[in-house]
């Protein structure tokens, strides 16, 4: 039977779920049957609505170890694909787990082809998740990326030829909100007038934050005093350590938990698409990505880009065009993008302008067409390019 799963290891709407549900529900509007396996809580099903056909299995408790728990990923992702292999011929991974679980199912007879998206390489330090991410690289049938630069990385340092697939953005999602939401959400982290940046993707190395938190130190010390609310936080990583030495510092930056640097951690989708539209700038000072799913979408939000100088930004991004790319992890040139975009108006619209003319060159319906093709060459038994 030629059907197609698309599979990733947690509900968690981070990058990897967000672009896997947004994936599935563009190929199932082209026509393509598409079924979403993911894990979580059954009960609680996915992060937002969606009419795409999905299993959601029990996670692992977490009441083991790191390592415990991606193992027991794996060998229930394993299960239960085992168990749906008579469905599909398309086993569609977007996270090493689920690569790793899907390669174990065709090696054990089972007629399904694999296909796996790097979206990029951890910095992993726990061994279980380093000999997953390296042979989730080399397993699959195929490896999708999802931009130039990790083309690039995967054939040089991997030996792995990869397709590009950029990723898109549903611009419906980000649209306007009453102003009375706007006014609830500043007030719920007692923003008052001050400048609100936004930051997405919890507190990692790879997201740059503690250049973020100081950045914000020197612009308080030159008396610029916006507030950063960070989204997110939910990871299934070993980055507990620099999460708590980052928020150690804190104080001795000058900073106040709750006041300067406020954790809204993992939200709905709603609210996320709310806080698009509250803020007044997105800050992503990221020192490494595979796109940049937040880029996107604040741009979708008529909201101003603060990102950094990442080849893979540089994409699609032009600096003082559409966004502004600080070089990568300098706090100085962080500190100066941000006292840039607060004191002047007129660069705040010029960057959600360039915004605007960015976001219909990436449509999930684009994105959608490029992954259907790929699925066709590899069922068809040619080479994909």
């Amino acid at each position: 039977m030629t059907g197609l799963a698309l599979v990733t290891h947690s509900t968690s709407p981070r990058g990897g779920m967000v672009h896997t549900l947004a994936l599935a529900e563009a190929l199932q509007a082209a026509g393509t049957p598409v079924h979403l396996v993911t894990q979580g809580d059954p009960a609680a099903g996915l992060h937002r609505h969606t009419t795409v056909p999905f299993t959601v299995l029990p996670a692992p408790d977490r009441s083991g170890t790191l390592t415990d728990r991606v193992y027991a990923s794996i060998d229930a992702l394993t299960a239960a694909l085992h168990d749906l292999s008579g469905a599909f011929d398309v086993l569609h991974a977007q996270d090493c787990i689920a690569a790793r679980a899907a390669a174990r199912v065709r090696d054990a007879g089972a007629r399904v082809s694999v296909v796996r998206t790097v979206h990029h390489v951890d910095d992993f330090t726990t061994p279980a998740l380093v000999a997953c991410q390296q042979a989730a690289i080399v397993e699959p049938d195929r490896v999708l990326v999802v931009s130039r630069q990790w083309e690039r990385i995967l054939r040089d340092e991997y030996g792995v030829p990869a397709t590009v697939v950029p990723n898109g953005v549903d611009a419906g999602r980000f649209g306007p909100v009453a102003d009375g939401y706007r006014e609830q959400l500043r007030r719920s982290i007692g923003a008052g007038d001050r400048f609100v940046l936004l930051g997405v993707g919890g507190i990692e190395p790879r997201k740059g934050t503690r250049h973020a938190f100081e950045a914000l130190s020197r612009l308080y010390r030159s008396g610029t005093r916006p507030v950063l609310a960070i989204v997110g936080g939910h990871s299934f990583q070993d980055y507990a350590a620099y999460r708590e030495e980052a928020l150690a510092a804190l104080p001795g930056l000058g900073l106040e938990l709750g006041r300067d640097v406020v954790l809204l951690g993992t939200v709905d989708d709603r609210t996320l698409s709310g806080w698009y539209r509250s803020a007044d700038a997105l800050l992503f000072p990221s020192v490494k990505e595979g796109w940049g799913l937040a880029v996107l979408e604040a741009m979708a939000a008529d909201l101003p880009v603060i990102a950094s100088d990442l080849p893979v930004f540089r994409e699609y991004l032009v600096d003082g065009r559409n966004a502004l790319l600080p070089a990568v992890g300098d706090a100085s040139a962080i500190a100066d993008a941000v006292a840039a975009v607060v004191a002047d108006p007129e660069l705040r619209e010029r960057l959600r302008d360039g915004g605007r003319r960015t976001v219909p060159g990436y449509t999930w319906q684009r994105s959608a067409a490029a992954h259907r093709a790929v699925y066709d060459r590899l069922r068809a038994g040619e080479p994909v390019s």
